[in-house]
């Protein structure tokens, strides 16, 4: 057991915060998240889907059966372009995966993932999860940090986790610190990200075959959409005018207008996007920021997720991404504690070399990641010729895509980390093996 007077304080409660909560519980590590909603769950957002990497995590915290349970596993992939003509219809993408993995992606709804993500913390985990936190500061020193909320109350750690999202409160002040040391230190701009497109979301009651997804494509505006258990999901994307780093809180006035255009896109064989439109329980809008930070972290702030990399959800790559940062930050925290006693902590330097190693060894997968979904969003929305041509003309055939995920992909997933403190068995054996295997811990 790690000595309990090391505190991790998580800002963020979301899927990256609460994937946290249970990988510290597991490790023994005292943390709180702080959670600036009113609620854990609220029916916000649309879908998210967890690849085999995060599945096997979640396997790890004892709660894979229970997510399968409402997850739907993606069976089948179409394109199509604006005017209803069929380009791609396969089950050959997902097939190999599962060949190559044990599994293919699992799509959920994003509150009923939050949802079964929070009600299965043990008690003593869930009391840490707080809310209405929203974070006013943080001030830090050689022997520990104080989070300041708005409301007042303040709560005292070893380190801060930023997994608070895109608008990262945590990120503007591990910067604002960071040059106030040293104003004429390189660092990341204060609004980092720029976007270059904008999404409507919205979901209904599901349509369709469960594990299809479709994406409808043309010059400048495309459309995703995928049928869960439950519940199905539209995205539509269109290109700005021009990057901005602006922050925009569309109305509903917007988002109505904004799906009226593309009203007559199709989204299945059968079906356009005002069908299920007209049917919508929930739906939002907001402009796509894309990037990657310089700096993941200052002093005793570390970022994770969303915070310090952002991409578009075309690949469906983010919240895999915040994932495999909390496993790579836990894993390295339990290791540090694990031989220490509570008079013998982690000072500055030791934590700063710990979140360097962090940063570098998560930099290539998210500049993959981020590269995969640069792509593909520019390839559904035809960016430029080039788009074109390799979405219509060459990405469709079976043969390819099949070829490029088992001689490119697969060595990238199959390199994804695991947490090593968790014993269990592995919940998916297939023909690639994994470089960090799962297995029961051998009785001594």
């Amino acid at each position: 057991m790690v000595p309990k007077s090391f505190k991790v304080i998580v800002v963020g409660g979301g899927p990256v915060g609460l994937t946290a909560a249970h990988a510290l519980h597991h490790a023994g590590i005292d943390f709180v998240i702080l959670e600036s909603r009113s609620s854990a769950v609220l029916d916000q957002g649309a879908s998210l889907v967890l690849s085999s990497p995060s599945l096997r995590i979640m396997h790890q915290l004892g709660i894979l059966e229970r997510l399968l349970k409402i997850g739907g596993e993606l069976q089948r992939t179409q394109s199509m372009t604006r005017d209803g003509h069929q380009f791609v219809s396969s089950q050959a993408v997902f097939q190999v995966l599962r060949k190559n993995h044990g599994t293919a992606p699992v799509a959920f709804h994003r509150a009923q993932l939050i949802e079964t993500l929070f009600e299965s913390l043990p008690t003593a985990a869930k009391d840490r999860y707080l809310l209405n936190k929203k974070v006013d500061s943080i001030e830090s020193d050689e022997t520990g940090v104080r989070v300041t909320c708005v409301d007042g109350s303040t709560y005292d750690g070893s380190i801060v986790i930023g997994a608070d999202g895109v608008h990262s409160k945590s990120r503007r002040i591990m910067r604002e610190q960071a040059l106030e040391e040293d104003p004429q230190r390189d660092w990341d701009a204060a609004v980092p990200f720029p976007a270059l497109y904008k999404c409507m979301w919205c979901s209904f009651p599901r349509v369709g075959d469960c594990g299809q997804a479709t994406d409808t494509q043309s010059q400048g505006m495309s459309t995703m959409f995928l049928a869960g258990r439950e519940r199905g999901w539209i995205f539509l994307y269109e290109r700005l005018s021009e990057p901005t780093k602006s922050r925009v809180d569309y109305t509903e006035e917007d988002r109505q207008a904004f799906a009226a255009k593309f009203a007559d896109f199709p989204v299945t064989d059968k079906l356009t996007v005002k069908d299920v439109y007209d049917t919508r329980l929930t739906d939002g809008m907001a402009n796509l920021e894309e990037g990657i930070l310089k700096h993941w972290s200052w002093g005793r702030i570390v970022l994770a997720g969303d915070a310090c990399h952002k991409f578009t959800p075309n690949a469906g790559r983010g919240v895999n991404s915040g994932i495999q940062d909390v496993v790579a930050l836990c894993n390295r925290l339990h290791g540090i504690l694990e031989t220490r006693s509570e008079t013998d902590l982690p000072d500055l330097v030791t934590l700063g070399k710990m979140f360097a190693d962090y940063q570098q060894t998560r930099s290539a997968p998210v500049k993959s990641d981020a590269d995969q979904s640069i792509y593909l969003s520019r390839m559904h929305a035809w960016a430029n010729w080039v788009s074109y041509f390799m979405s219509r003309y060459v990405m469709s055939y079976d043969w390819l895509l099949t070829w490029l995920i088992t001689s490119f992909a697969a060595d990238g997933i199959r390199k994804s980390l695991v947490l090593n403190y968790i014993h269990v068995d592995e919940p998916f054996l297939a023909s690639v093996e994994w470089e960090h295997p799962l297995r029961e811990k051998a009785i001594e």
